[in-house]
């Protein structure tokens, strides 16, 4: 049977205590009479030399301070003279004065006292010794000592009456252990939940510990020992917390790095997938082209200059597509460095659509700019600009029949938001996050027909996220809004 700490501390301390009240009472039971006796012979022979500095031959000079000494002490006194006759006897109060003499042998002596006095007093001041009284058959503790002028001190006491005293000192002793056992059980149990109390606290925190919990710590109250385990559990349990978070962040780090690696491995086969894809094309024109200019299946001029244009056109595609593609992978490999200065955003805008200006003349697009004022931003104005024609090559393949086209430029709480609005159809909504994704394409067919690879997006995001920018793409009632924003001086 599994005991608790509590338990064992309740019995074991239990037990020590009764054990201790058992062997008092052994104690007391064998030793407690003779040491009462030893007592008892002490205080005959401080009795006696008491009465022997008080005695000056006359009994009844000190008879009150005799009786007090009889009374207090309870023993009794007998002053015999040299001859062994009766001076004086406090259980006769007889003097040797005027009153009738009594016979030696009434005295709770062992007789032949006369003899017994010579032959003991002769070795010493004083002998002490138990004796029986014949006629009451009791024992007497005696002392006789021989006093200055040379009288015979006898002092005894009876030795029942101590017995008596030792059996009452064993009653109530007994009575008290019982007592103190239960009285010292009490404040044992007491005492055995408060001392376990901590270490059972301590036990629960160790446990919760081990549960990977680490909120719950021990109130230390004390400097002894348990106080010093408890701060030893907290600080423990402080580092374990600490290691743990550590390793779930160093987790948490590795499945993101492996996801990562999974993503760009990914990313990479559809990357040489699509550009494969992308390219397979433009070349396989090309040399379709290029084998008909050689073999002369078109002998006319205009025949031969429509295609030289397919190889041109096809080449420009492809050219387009190398730059996009080296734009994107400076980005994702973190090594687009920005060159940023303060600039004139009205200006650059100005300048971008007078680039742009015959593109949207021969496609009789309806242009709208609209400018909060002149503001300053801080940005590359390469990349932006490069952000900026993205969106209207954007628009430009985009625009419907409505052909409108606007471009607008605000302020904002320390940004400039750039806006490019084409009238046309909205994108699908499960389509708004996937188009900023290299290649993605929303309508294949109408990509393919511009010649678009579905890159330009993808290089406006990493251009932006570089920057540190938001940016997004709006679905409006009569067309889409892409925007973009950038940093106010």
């Amino acid at each position: 049977m599994k005991l608790s700490l509590r338990t064992r501390l309740f019995l074991g301390m239990s037990g020590l205590i009764v054990f201790f009240v058992a062997f008092s009472l052994v104690l007391n039971s064998q030793f407690l009479g003779r040491y009462y006796i030893g007592q008892k012979r002490a205080l005959l022979i401080e009795s006696a030399e008491m009465i022997n500095n008080l005695y000056q031959g006359d009994p009844e000079s000190i008879a009150i301070e005799l009786e007090g000494l009889e009374r207090n002490r309870g023993i009794n006194i007998s002053i015999l003279s040299p001859e062994f006759e009766m001076k004086y006897n406090s259980s006769f109060r007889l003097f040797s004065q005027g009153h009738e003499r009594r016979p030696f042998e009434r005295l709770p002596l062992t007789p032949p006292m006369a003899v017994y006095l010579q032959e003991n007093l002769s070795k010493g001041d004083y002998v002490t010794d138990v004796v029986t009284d014949p006629r009451l058959k009791t024992n007497f503790l005696t002392l006789a000592a021989r006093l200055r002028n040379g009288e015979i001190l006898v002092l005894n006491t009876p030795i029942a009456a101590i017995n008596e005293s030792t059996a009452i000192a064993s009653r109530f002793f007994l009575f008290t252990g019982f007592i103190t056992i239960a009285l010292g059980g009490i404040a044992v149990f007491l005492f055995a939940n408060r001392f376990t109390k901590p270490i059972l606290e301590l036990n629960d925190i160790a446990q919760e510990m081990s549960k990977l919990n680490f909120s719950r710590k021990y109130p230390v109250q004390s400097e002894d020992e348990v106080g010093q385990l408890g701060q030893s559990i907290n600080s423990l349990s402080d580092q374990l917390d600490k290691a743990i978070s550590e390793l779930k962040e160093a987790n948490e780090k590795l499945k993101e790095d492996i996801e990562r690696e999974r993503r760009i491995d990914k990313m990479r086969k559809e990357f040489i997938s699509n550009v494969s894809h992308e390219l397979k094309t433009p070349i396989a024109l090309i040399q379709g082209y290029a084998e008909g200019l050689k073999l002369n299946v078109n002998e006319d001029e205009e025949s031969r200059n429509f295609y030289c244009d397919v190889i041109m056109d096809e080449a420009d595609k492809m050219n387009r597509l190398v730059k996009d593609l080296l734009n994107l992978s400076q980005i994702e490999a973190g090594y687009l460095k920005l060159e940023k200065t303060d600039f004139d955003i009205s200006a650059f805008i100005d300048n971008v659509m007078e680039k742009y200006r015959p593109i949207f003349t021969e496609k009789g697009i309806d242009l709208v700019v609209k400018k909060d004022g002149n503001l300053v931003v801080h940005g590359d104005v390469v990349r932006i600009e490069q952000v900026l024609v993205n969106y209207l090559n954007n628009a430009v393949n985009h625009v419907d029949d409505n052909r409108r086209i606007e471009v607008a430029v605000t302020s904002r709480k320390g940004k400039v938001r750039i806006s490019v609005f084409n009238s046309g159809r909205p994108i699908p909504g499960d389509s708004l996050d996937k188009i900023w994704t290299s290649f993605y394409k929303v309508d294949k067919a109408r990509t393919r027909a511009y010649g678009g690879y579905g890159l330009g997006l993808s290089v406006v995001r990493g251009i932006m996220e570089a920057h540190g920018n938001a940016y997004g793409v709006e679905n409006k009632d009569n067309g889409v809004l892409f925007w973009f924003e950038i940093d106010e001086v």
